[in-house]
């Protein structure tokens, strides 16, 4: 008898497909639902995550280039009148924005506290364009896991059932329910770990560029 269900074992092992498809058809509507939920995480992570390393390398390219330009050029007032109608760069906005308030406000009192006001709200401005996003890559990264522990979870009520169902304790059983079960933990793993190690780089760059921009600042107000 014992030899009769170890053949059968074997038998619909060597049968079942554990292929990412076969596993996802099999699953039943709530794990399908946390696959599909972590897939899609996963995906739109990795597109904020390459929208973002292109904008880094990019804003870090031109502030270089605006920097030495500013500080090649004769005055500060010259150099905005050369400025083209529509600039990209952050640190070039700050300068655009805070150079209109001078220039309008140049005769007033109080024109160091105006324009060194000014000059925190353009960074806060840039800064949060800069930021966009991070809240998503952190909360996949905190939460991804769980979502596919939940799956695992549910998978593994469903096997448990299968071999309450079957009074079959064969591994050909089970295995299925649980395959299904570990893959949804894999892909919540798979979905979290860019994300943090993402985020991570990410704000670390941020705060690098925003201590860029202030110390910008501190020098234009000291030429002014």
């Amino acid at each position: 008898m014992e030899a009769d269900i170890a053949t059968q074992a074997v038998g619909l092992a060597s049968n079942a497909d554990f292929s990412i498809y076969s596993l996802f058809i099999r699953a039943d509507i709530v794990v399908k639902s946390v696959i599909v939920i972590l897939i899609a995480s996963s995906i739109y992570s990795w597109a904020i995550i390459i929208e973002k390393i292109r904008m880094f390398k990019k804003i870090n390219q031109s502030t270089e280039e605006f920097e030495n330009k500013f500080w090649k050029s004769k005055s500060a007032e010259t150099f905005y009148n050369n400025l083209p109608a529509n600039v990209d760069d952050p640190m070039a906005n700050i300068f655009k924005n805070s150079m209109e308030v001078m220039l309008k406000s140049r005769r007033s009192s109080n024109l160091d506290e105006k324009m060194s006001s000014m000059l925190e709200i353009n960074i806060e401005e840039q800064m949060e364009k800069i930021d966009k996003s991070y809240t998503f890559l952190a909360t996949v990264g905190s939460t991804a896991p769980f979502i596919g522990l939940f799956g695992t979870v549910w998978g593994i009520m469903n096997s448990f059932q299968s071999i309450a169902i079957s009074r079959n304790t064969s591994l050909a059983i089970v295995a299925p329910g649980i395959a299904e079960a570990l893959f949804a933990t894999a892909l919540g793993l798979l979905a979290a770990i860019p994300s943090v190690v993402a985020f991570n780089k990410f704000n670390n760059d941020s705060k690098k560029y925003s201590q860029k921009l202030e110390n910008f600042s501190k020098r234009f107000l000291s030429i002014i």
